[in-house]
Formats: structure tokens, sequence, C-alpha cells
């Protein structure tokens, strides 16, 4: 922060602290309602500023996933997404980033390639299970 001569504001630390201390991938409502039982008087104008910011500074990533609410990941290391189609949870995939495929891509391509993320599609556990349920409640009246 000192590079830009930012400094760490009360508010910029709580939400860090906060978003560190969830570990979850959380949009910038939920950020707000979490922090302001902290500090009541802070408005959602300045969580989102915040969070703006420490994108920016790489403390946070910032999840920009085309079809859901943008979302900011506590941890800033380059990693992938598995995002549930059903109710838009956001976890981690628990696999290893890619390292060669960029010098690939740019081996085929006049882009100049500045990163990549991963972003898998699917069911959450939760909702699997409640499909799954549905399925079998659809067989059964049908039986």
């Amino acid at each position: 922060m000192k590079e830009r001569a930012l400094r760490m504001t009360r508010q910029r630390k709580l939400i860090l602290e906060e978003m560190r201390r969830v570990k979850r991938h959380l949009s910038a409502d939920e950020v707000y309602a979490i922090v302001r039982k902290r500090l009541p008087r802070i408005s959602l104008g300045t969580v989102y500023r915040n969070l703006e910011i420490l994108s920016e500074l790489g403390e946070i990533r910032k999840l920009e996933y085309s079809g859901s609410v943008m979302r900011f990941d506590w941890n800033p290391e380059n990693h992938y997404h598995i995002r549930c189609m059903q109710c838009g949870r956001i976890d981690d995939a628990p696999i290893p980033p890619l390292v060669d495929i960029e010098r690939e891509v740019r081996g085929v391509t006049d882009y100049q390639i500045n990163g990549h993320h991963f972003e898998f599609v699917g069911l959450c556990p939760s909702c699997s299970e409640k499909s799954t349920d549905y399925m079998a409640d659809k067989l059964r009246k049908l039986i």
C-alpha cells in the first residue's frame, strides 16, 4: 500500500480482516453485512470503494464471472474456482494452477497474455442432493 501512498484505514483493515476470517467468496453486500456488525456507521459505498482498492492493490481478488454477482476472494494467489449453477456458491478448485498454459497460448496467438482464470461449473453438494431428491420424488409419483 505504501507504493501507492494509500494508508491502511480502519475500514480497509476491518474489511480485509473479516474476509480472511470467513474465508469465503463474498459479494460486496455480504461484506457490508459482516463489517457493519463491527462498524455500524459504514456505508455500502465505502465498502464497495475499499473492495475495489484492495483488489487493485492485490490484497484480494475480484471475481467477475458472467451470469453471477461480482464476488471478492480473500485469497489473492492464482487459483481456480468451482461455481454452482443453481445457488451461485463459489469454492476454490482443489487443483494447482496450470503454469505452462499461458506460454502455450502465447505461442499460438498475437494476443498479449496477462493472465488467465478457469471457472468450473456444476452443482454444489447441497444443490446436487436437492436435485437428486427432486428427481426421486418425481419418479415415485410416476410409479
